[in-house]
């Protein structure tokens, strides 16, 4: 989001945060992005009889989902501070000439000592299935370690995921436990990941590139 001289924004440096794959193009939203994932992701991520999510937001109808996704983006937003962000991403795949195709999100709370963060995403269901979602991950995962200088991912899906979980499994994540959460009204085994590092370096891609994140560094006092 930069005005007509190129300069970056003067006050929120997270509309300039870009992260490039050679198929992708991923960026913090403006609001007429936001608009964009709220139509993409009411226009269906999941089959109906299954929930992948802990908080079934993707059941509510329109245009209820889509108000509700406004608002979380400006709630990600008004809450970001040092102490606690959350940092969502916009997916363009350069492949279907830069047609957004979901979205992908870094969460944590008290970084700078932790050093660790949460990864989510979805995919709208006509993107799913092509090999886009282990390249986001891994995106998601080079901004967190590289880009903001972290020790540890952590993530989680439900057991039968098996989109969410072959991803995870094919970056080498380490499972570390499991709980059972509610899922409607059933508990549910919810699988637990960690990433550390070490590990993270030893699939390190030199072709995804970060711009504008040391703006954000200085955002989130990193």
């Amino acid at each position: 989001m930069r005005d007509d001289s190129g300069m970056a924004h003067p006050y929120w440096p997270l509309f300039d945060l870009e992260i490039r794959t050679p198929r992708l193009t991923i960026r913090y939203p403006d609001d007429t992005t936001c608009v964009e994932l709220a139509a993409l992701a009411a226009g269906g991520i999941h089959d109906p009889g299954y929930m992948p999510f802990s908080i079934p937001w993707t059941q509510a109808p329109s245009p209820v989902l889509e108000r509700e996704a406004m608002k979380f983006y400006w709630r990600t937003r008004a809450e970001t501070s040092p102490a606690s962000f959350r940092i969502p991403l916009a997916v363009r795949d350069g492949g279907r000439r830069d047609r957004l195709v979901g979205m992908t999100d870094l969460f944590t709370t008290e970084f700078a000592r932790s050093r660790q963060f949460t990864t989510g995403s979805w995919l709208g269901r006509d993107f799913q299935g092509e090999g886009i979602g282990k390249e986001m991950r891994l995106a998601t995962l080079t901004l967190g370690f590289v880009g903001l200088g972290a020790e540890r991912a952590l993530t989680a899906a439900w057991h039968d995921n098996g989109p969410s979980n072959g991803v995870t499994r094919a970056l080498g994540y380490e499972q570390v436990g499991s709980v059972f959460e509610l899922r409607g009204d059933e508990p549910v085994e919810q699988l637990h990941y960690r990433m550390s590092r070490a590990h993270f370096d030893t699939i390190r891609r030199d072709d995804i590139e970060i711009s504008g994140v040391e703006a954000v560094r200085d955002l989130l006092e990193l």
